[in-house]
């Protein structure tokens, strides 16, 4: 696997989990109340919570506008649960930051982001990279991609998609490449309760100084531009851009 899918999923890995403790704190909670009902012996039960519909929907969230260090706002359900780390890639060291928020009807909200070393960012199409985030998710929660398209925020390039789980349940996500940084948005939710805010928080994303984007640098006839070269690069010693590339063939 690719150092920026293994750093992809590193990042994604604390949603996850906060995705799949909860359901399980849900099935935990109602297993007192499944029971087998005379069929011979308990049944098997997923991890994603059914609530019965008794004609009352829950109500929807009053979402309020937050505002990140990171530069960036969203709007949120409630206040968000902060996480941040910094995870090695090589010599490097890349800074993440998830922002996650339950409602009362189990629905996660999160917003991460990932500030990778631009070089490592200009080495590949942004389309590579965002298809890496959209790939790193589905592996993470075991998945199938239901839909898929192409969106942008204010220029940038961006994936939106929606993954049916069977460990989360389904899944609407949008990854934004903005500058070196990848912003990943999810909405995890009971796929038989359709959940009818996702829209209203994946669109709320807003952009504070948002750096240039990153140009794609072209390589040279030979040399291997995998992100893969870029594990062990130091960036104080990399090869500056001006300089020429080594054993250049000669014009005849």
């Amino acid at each position: 696997m690719r150092p920026l899918s293994r750093l992809l999923l590193a990042s994604l890995t604390t949603l996850a989990l906060i995705a799949g403790a909860c359901a399980n704190q849900q099935k935990t909670e109602g297993s007192s109340s499944s029971t087998s009902g005379g069929t011979g012996g308990p049944q098997a039960t997923s991890t994603i919570e059914d609530v019965p519909n008794e004609g009352s929907a829950t109500p929807a969230p009053a979402f309020k506008p937050y505002e990140a260090t990171e530069g960036f706002s969203i709007e949120m359900p409630t206040e968000p649960q902060v996480e941040r780390k910094q995870v090695p890639l090589g010599a490097n060291t890349v800074n993440t930051a998830a922002f996650s928020s339950r409602t009362e009807d189990g629905t996660i909200y999160s917003v991460s982001t990932a500030d990778y070393p631009e070089r490592l960012v200009s080495s590949r199409p942004p389309e590579a990279l965002l298809n890496e985030g959209k790939d790193g998710l589905v592996k993470q929660v075991q998945g199938t991609i239901k839909e898929e398209s192409d969106v942008t925020l204010d220029g940038y390039p961006g994936k939106a998609y929606t993954v049916s789980s069977p460990v989360v349940g389904e899944v609407k996500a949008r990854n934004f490449l903005v500058g070196p940084r990848l912003y990943t948005l999810l909405v995890i939710y009971n796929p038989n309760h359709p959940n009818t805010t996702a829209d209203q928080f994946l669109t709320s994303l807003k952009l504070v100084n948002p750096p240039p984007a990153v140009t794609t640098a072209t390589p040279d006839a030979g040399t291997d531009a995998d992100a893969g070269t870029l594990e062990g690069m130091d960036a104080g010693t990399a090869t500056d851009a001006g300089t020429p590339a080594p054993r250049r063939r000669k014009a005849k």
